[in-house]
């Protein structure tokens, strides 16, 4: 289980996140929502640790996680996937796989296991990276250098590569940005397979609301950094709060569930 508690960070004088406290259960997909500029990136930036808190904690199953590094919490379990895709451009799909595969398997050694034949083991490693591939449909792209992919495989490869690290919580900061109209839906199928793995978190930042409402279990809004909404999709999409603070609406204007966020 997922846990932050009041969990803040501050720039200067500003707080980006305030005071945050929020428990992430296996088994649900959470959307986080709010207008531009309402935190929800910089919340991912303080969970996955590429943020440092003036204030709070992380934890994962009791375990504190606040005082460590990004790759820290990767090797802990939590696995982020960001806006903009995070890959090894100059290699093979199947290389930046067979390298995530690897480094699961280092990081499982360092917790005590012994693992040194099959982290050795190059034919092991490439069959399980294939086997992610095949997942992912992109099999028939294994060979070609990453920089050579359309915008919309990359960010296959990127949930491949997720995948490979077989991590406790998934995290996608807007994972259909910058996708075309056909090529979105493959991503949103690949979220709803790990979906149904229910010994997984899973986490989404996402503007829009059809996706919203089709993928989360529960929504919790950000607004000026602060927790204002959470709980099941239809109640916090419906709620006041969220129809004037998200979707920007004053409370004499007729309500329209369907209008996604500029």
């Amino acid at each position: 289980m997922l846990q932050t508690q009041d969990l803040t960070v501050r720039f200067g004088g500003h707080v980006a996140v305030n005071a945050v406290s929020c428990t992430f259960a296996p088994g649900t997909l959470t959307a986080i929502v709010g207008p531009n500029g309402a935190g929800k990136t910089t919340y991912f930036n303080l969970i996955s640790g590429q943020l440092k808190a003036s204030a709070g904690r992380v934890s994962l199953n009791g375990r504190d996680l606040t005082g460590l590094s990004a790759s820290a919490r990767t090797r802990a379990g939590l696995g982020r996937a960001f806006q903009l895709t995070n890959l090894f451009p100059n290699l093979s799909v199947l290389e930046n796989v067979r390298l995530a595969v690897q480094a699961r398997l280092d990081g499982a050694h360092r917790r005590g296991l012994n693992l040194w034949s099959i982290w050795s083991d190059h034919a092991g490693l490439t069959q399980r990276a294939h086997a992610i591939l095949e997942s992912v449909a992109m099999a028939p792209q294994q060979e070609a250098p990453v920089a050579s992919l359309p915008h919309g495989d990359q960010r296959k490869l990127e949930v491949a590569l997720l995948m490979a690290l077989d991590p406790q919580v998934y995290m996608f900061d807007e994972p259909t940005a910058g996708m075309s109209h056909d090529e979105a839906p493959v991503i949103l199928n690949l979220i709803r397979q790990l979906k149904d793995d229910k010994t997984k978190t899973i986490l989404l930042v996402e503007h829009k609301m059809d996706v919203v409402r089709e993928l989360a279990d529960r929504i919790i809004v950000l607004h000026n950094g602060s927790l204002v909404a959470d709980g099941d999709p239809a109640t916090v999409i419906a709620s006041p709060v969220v129809q004037e603070a998200y979707l920007g609406m004053g409370k004499d204007t007729d309500t329209d569930a369907d209008k996604e966020a500029a």
